[in-house]
């Protein structure tokens, strides 16, 4: 953190930034984080189902920028997995933002392991496939989509958009089925944005296997044993990342800006 804010001389502009997934975990890192490199008269947007955990992290990020009093902080409580959630955000920015702001910034960072227990051929009700699918996939493209449009392009806004990936993304997990098709069309639906939005900076960033809920859910759950014992291992020897180190390189990326839009960036390569 300290690292973050020696930084001071560089920052992401008057911003309005919103991050989805908040509430714990990566996002809520990420939104310390950002809260030190954003303007004065930015808007922090965080977005997450748990009213509660929001409030706490609103607390907080208010409490370190004591010094930036006109950093607003912005608590929805939204279920992107819900058309009402993905509406209730976008107005939730339009109501929020400034005509002062000069970067838009979303971090699409909502996502869920969904049943690692089970192998593929276990899935055959494709309602509960869809149910998967509507928060870590259509919501994130419902919500970029909206927020997009609310913000089109003008002269003097930059706009970004950030993918929390994965390498499951590019590699097949066993017993993952759910999370790796996830994390695959994410990277894809964002690839094809930057095609299509040449003035939008769009980057999908793996941040490496992290100490989090996710992660223990996977040690204690994924079917696959070796998969299991791999998590286990790595948590053992101490060789899980901290969301603090990899939001680091995060926040690196975004402010020096030089990254191919819509590429995929691990940890592990910068």
């Amino acid at each position: 953190m300290e690292d973050l804010i020696s930084r001071e001389s560089r920052n992401l502009g008057r911003a309005l930034c919103i991050i989805t997934g908040a509430s714990k975990g990566f996002g809520r890192t990420l939104a310390l984080q950002l809260s030190f490199l954003l303007k004065p008269r930015s808007v922090l947007m965080l977005v997450a189902r748990t009213a509660d955990q929001l409030n706490e992290l609103k607390e907080d990020i208010v409490n370190l920028n004591a010094s930036q009093k006109k950093l607003e902080v912005f608590c929805v409580q939204a279920d992107l997995e819900e058309a009402e959630g993905v509406e209730k955000t976008v107005q939730a920015a339009k109501e929020a933002s400034s005509t002062e702001m000069d970067h838009l910034l979303l971090i699409n960072n909502a996502a869920s392991l969904g049943d690692v227990s089970r192998f593929a051929q276990s899935f055959t009700d494709p309602a509960e496939v869809n149910r998967y699918l509507s928060l870590n996939v259509s919501g994130a493209l419902s919500l970029t989509a909206g927020v997009l449009q609310a913000f089109p392009r003008h002269v003097g806004l930059r706009r970004t958009v950030v993918n929390i990936s994965s390498l499951c993304a590019l590699k097949p997990f066993p017993s993952w089925v759910l999370y790796c098709t996830g994390k695959a069309a994410r990277d894809m639906m964002f690839r094809v944005l930057a095609e299509e939005e040449p003035d939008l900076r769009v980057l999908s960033y793996a941040p490496g296997p992290l100490d989090t809920d996710m992660q223990l859910q996977a040690r204690r759950s994924s079917a696959d044993l070796a998969l299991r014992r791999s998590f286990s291992c790595m948590f053992s020897e101490r060789q899980l990342l901290s969301c603090q180190e990899s939001g680091a390189k995060l926040m690196k990326l975004l402010l020096d800006n030089d990254y191919p839009s819509g590429a995929h960036l691990d940890f592990y390569e910068l």
